[in-house]
């Protein structure tokens, strides 16, 4: 994401969407009651209202709309912000509906009455990370999986099957396997440029692969981490892996899911953590919440239903405690582990009771 324009006391900022990363990053930041500007396009009927035959024909126009809903697409690349027109050009009725179907190279301004330092906060973040860094293969003898990190979790991006017998291992067979994960990541490597690439395996299958790889500038890629098996579900496993943390520490989903590592820790020894709204809520007014972790799976959810304000004010009071808000992605193991509590939890600065 670009961030064009920056007027903070008049709550504007013009953005250009530059990837579907930023999509997401927008839907946790645009809120009902905002305001949203932009070229988009509107279909105006030509003639008069009682005219029947008149045509109706899309037209490019610049409108600024008060929001009502915000729709994230994920997975058809997509963000649809919706609500009534505020102002526009003279032919458009203001308070009819419209709405903005963002995608990749669309300019809007976002218009709100304060900006929390939290929503900011991504924006700069959204703005700084232009790609994903880590490119992960969970392999064995017969399977490999191949999977680009995300700042909204990771995306999958191919698996092979290798022709290996499964009680004795073809010598001849098993090279050739190595050498086809080889070239898939070898080409993955230039296109998304990762700045480390993480083999993972069961027992000695990711050093049997590294004997294969004689390539010096993709070796010191690699970095090697060990699996309970090999399929879709063990990337999420990859992540937790202690030897990671110091390659996967600069990574967003990385870090959301050591938080609620973090977090789970502390409910296990029942010490310093809260789960659930009204548990969370009395923390944060009493000052004793340190992070606070939200799902957003669990604010789409609250906008849906129109119960969102409530927990926009204890964002707002978190922050105003001097609290680390962190709004942690459904899509990995992390949170899916936390909207299991409730979408919303927080780690302590002291107990709360004893």
């Amino acid at each position: 994401m670009k961030i064009i324009y920056s007027d903070l006391r008049k709550g504007e900022v013009k953005v250009n969407i530059d990837s579907m990363d930023d999509l997401w990053y927008l839907s946790n930041v645009i809120e009902k009651g905002d305001f949203v500007k932009g070229q988009t396009i509107r279909k105006i009927k030509l003639g008069g209202e009682e005219d029947r035959k008149s045509d109706i024909v899309k037209k490019k126009v610049f409108l600024k709309i008060r929001v009502e809903e915000i729709e994230f697409h994920k997975y058809s690349n997509i963000l649809r912000v919706s609500g009534t027109i505020a102002e526009g050009p003279e032919d458009i009725s203001r308070g009819s509906h419209h709405t903005f179907s963002l995608e990749e190279n669309t300019t809007i301004t976002i218009e709100k009455a304060s900006w929390p330092n939290y929503q900011v906060k991504r924006l700069r973040e959204a703005a700084e990370q232009k790609q994903a860094n880590i490119l992960i293969c969970v392999m064995d003898r017969e399977d490999a999986y191949f999977a680009i990190m995300k700042k909204f979790g990771y995306e999958i991006l191919t698996s092979i099957r290798g022709d290996v017998q499964k009680k004795s291992i073809d010598t001849a067979k098993g090279k050739e396997f190595y050498n086809e994960i080889k070239e898939i990541l070898s080409q993955y490597d230039k296109k998304y440029v990762p700045n480390s690439i993480v083999v993972a395996s069961p027992a000695f299958w990711k050093e049997d692969f590294m004997k294969a790889v004689k390539d010096e500038q993709l070796r010191k890629k690699i970095v090697l981490a060990t699996c309970s098996s090999c399929d879709e579900k063990a990337f999420n496993e990859v992540l937790k892996r202690p030897e990671l943390h110091e390659v996967l520490r600069q990574d967003k989903a990385a870090k959301e899911i050591m938080l609620v590592e973090e977090l789970l820790s502390e409910i296990s020894k029942d010490a310093l953590a809260v789960y659930g709204f009204k548990e969370v809520e009395n923390a944060v007014n009493s000052g004793a919440v340190k992070i606070l972790l939200i799902t957003d799976n669990f604010i789409n959810s609250l906008k849906q239903t129109n119960r969102y304000s409530q927990a926009n004010s204890l964002l707002r009071n978190a922050e105003a405690m001097k609290g680390e808000i962190n709004i942690i992605s459904s899509d990995h193991d992390g949170g899916k582990k936390l909207d299991g509590l409730g979408g919303i939890a927080g780690i302590l600065r002291y107990r709360m009771s004893y």
